[in-house]
């Protein structure tokens, strides 16, 4: 569902584009192909784990870094979503366009940034609970409160509540004047649906998170918890593409992309006319 889905949706939006609106196609994008990303590397990567008892280095590492940029490029893509359908998607080429493909490639960036540190000071092993290579506390509480809130407050913290300030304003009809924009057939309708099931989603990877801050003898958070939020993580990636098509116009224009009739060789084809004089 994640690969094959996720690769059908980038095919969609780049062959039928014509076919449907999709005015705020930058974060959708970066969405897509996080969700690819995740699907093709990390659940690959976690099953392969599964069959072999574990993952080596550097694999091991390259997985964990993975990990922390598709977290961070999805939920902040899905940030953007949010506060472009408050604002208005402004036009291709101003100032405002850039900063947002900046803030996009921001996203990606400080996921990099965060999961490149536990690998520098070597905090990274693997999990069974977690099916991938995660990070492990085993000497300093101080380390790893500062490393857990800091990675918090901005890839988490400040992404969530741009979502939630966008959803409840754009709901609550608090929308700018400039933005005159009609969604009533845009893509951008899924997008309380995208936030639901993210949220839902990587709720167990949060608490999971949030009960290791609270431990000072280091101790994980339960088994049965750190597996189940590395699978509800899996299941967003796959479930992505599914959303996608519950929005109508998108749905046709990936049926008619891979239904798309043709003319059979024994249908007459008018080819010429050639006057006669009798």
């Amino acid at each position: 569902m994640g690969v094959v889905g996720n690769c059908l949706v980038l095919l969609i939006k780049v062959m039928c584009s014509k076919q449907y609106s999709c005015r705020y196609w930058v974060p959708f994008l970066s969405l897509t192909l996080s969700d690819l990303g995740s699907s093709a590397l990390i659940m690959s990567g976690s099953l392969l784990a599964m069959l072999t008892g574990g993952q080596t280095s550097p694999w091991c590492e390259v997985v964990s870094l993975l990990k922390f940029a598709f977290i961070t490029s999805s939920i902040g893509s899905i940030a953007i979503l949010c506060v472009q359908r408050l604002m208005g998607m402004p036009p291709r080429g101003s100032v405002l366009f850039v900063v947002l493909v900046l803030t996009c490639l921001a996203a990606w960036v400080s996921g990099v940034v965060f999961g490149t540190v536990p690998v520098v000071y070597a905090w990274i092993k693997y999990d069974p609970a977690e099916m991938l290579c995660a990070v492990f506390w085993e000497t300093s509480y101080s380390d790893m409160m500062v490393y857990i809130l800091c990675a918090f407050s901005v890839c988490i913290f400040l992404p969530v509540l741009l979502i939630f300030l966008g959803s409840l304003m754009t709901a609550a009809g608090l929308v700018p004047r400039w933005n005159t924009y009609n969604e009533e057939d845009d893509m951008s309708l899924v997008t309380p649906l995208l936030v639901a099931f993210y949220l839902l989603c990587y709720t167990p990877f949060v608490v999971s998170e949030l009960i290791l801050l609270g431990k000072q003898d280091l101790s994980p958070a339960p088994y049965w918890l750190r597996t189940l939020s590395s699978v509800m993580s899996y299941l967003d990636c796959g479930l992505n593409p599914l959303i996608y098509c519950s929005h109508r116009d998108f749905r046709e224009a990936g049926l008619s992309l891979l239904w798309t009739s043709r003319k059979s060789f024994s249908d007459p084809i008018l080819t010429g006319i050639t006057q006669l004089n009798l």
